[in-house]
């Protein structure tokens, strides 16, 4: 379908953004579970692309970081050497992110000069570049709050981050998919039930993904690591600590995680109750691989929930439930776009 699509060009660069933006996630994983995050204290779009070179260069993004609260309250006994291994994952975690501005910015131009786009297609890129701006601004916000009084950026501001990057990839897919598959039909009854179905699973996954920037955040995946209790108890009185409900389940990790894995079971239940739903329903080819692919990567996402709880959240499996979690929102996404596709 793709070698005869007269949109072909587009198509390959906006999955290219889907693929970057994919490794954007990961790399913010890894920044995220190796506490690099704040290692470059300073925010330059342009000036700053090149690493430190030579050892006078590494001296003086290490002189900066000794500003910083980080520094002065938990790593000030860092060597330059200890310095290096966190500076590199936020450096090339913000390079991705410069990459990808280029790759989305440079051939929207192009297209744009050639009159590649159609006025429809044209305010549909023209979002992605403002999602993808946005996106900037705020990794910027979220380090900025870890470099004041307190050593640790916000988690309301993480979970924004996490869920901005989601957004831009969803947006960037969604329009991939428009082009791939341009031809739309008229839904029946079962399928339209079906689809607001799929809605109500959407949403729930995307709140499990905000919860799961909340528990990154709070590091509230370090406490309870049992499952399916919570220590000895399935609901401890630490979960209710804090002075009122909306703090115990914002901003008590106890209650946030409490919220995190009961959520997952829900979502883990809803996901199969639809595929079971789907594989009822006349699908054709194409919706019947999308709900498949999803039933199997919500079933190896709560395992590795669990046994990222199980082992304390090692930068490994954090990195591979993270993965896990952006593989279950492109999968939804993509079931929901084959509903609209009933031929």
């Amino acid at each position: 379908m793709l070698k005869q699509n007269t949109h072909k060009s587009i198509i390959l660069w906006l999955l290219t953004g889907c693929f970057l933006i994919y490794l954007m996630v990961v790399i913010g994983g890894i920044t995220r579970l190796t506490h690099s995050g704040l290692s470059m204290v300073e925010w330059n779009m342009i000036v700053g692309s090149m690493p430190p070179m030579s050892d006078v260069d590494w001296q003086i993004p290490f002189e900066k970081y000794k500003q910083s609260p980080e520094y002065q309250l938990i790593n000030n006994q860092f060597s330059l050497d200890e310095f290096k291994s966190i500076y590199w994952w936020e450096y090339i975690h913000r390079l991705l992110g410069r990459t990808i501005g280029l790759v989305f910015i440079v051939p929207f131009f192009y297209f744009l000069i050639r009159k590649r786009f159609d006025k429809s297609l044209l305010k549909k890129m023209v979002v992605l570049l403002a999602l993808g701006a946005f996106q900037g601004f705020l990794g910027w916000f979220m380090v900025k709050s870890g470099l004041q009084k307190e050593p640790h950026v916000s988690h309301y501001r993480l979970a924004a981050h996490l869920i901005s990057a989601f957004t831009v990839f969803g947006f960037t897919f969604w329009y991939a998919l428009d082009l791939i598959y341009p031809v739309k039909n008229d839904l029946n009854e079962e399928l339209k039930l079906l689809v607001k179905k799929s809605k109500i699973m959407f949403g729930l996954i995307v709140a499990q993904i905000i919860y799961g920037g909340f528990v990154a955040g709070l590091k509230a995946g370090l406490f309870y690591n049992t499952f399916p209790a919570m220590g000895e108890e399935y609901f401890p009185d630490t979960i209710l600590s804090h002075d009122s409900f909306a703090s115990n389940m914002l901003e008590n990790p106890a209650g946030v995680q409490f919220v995190h894995r009961y959520l997952a079971m829900i979502v883990f239940a809803y996901v199969l109750y639809v595929w079971i739903n789907a594989r009822s329903k006349a699908l054709t080819i194409l919706q019947t691989k999308a709900v498949n692919f999803m039933a199997i990567v919500v079933v190896a996402q709560f395992v590795l929930g669990i046994l990222t709880l199980l082992y304390a959240v090692p930068v490994s499996l954090g990195v591979l439930h993270q993965t896990g979690a952006f593989f279950l929102f492109a999968a939804s996404l993509f079931f929901m776009h084959a509903l609209k596709k009933n031929a």
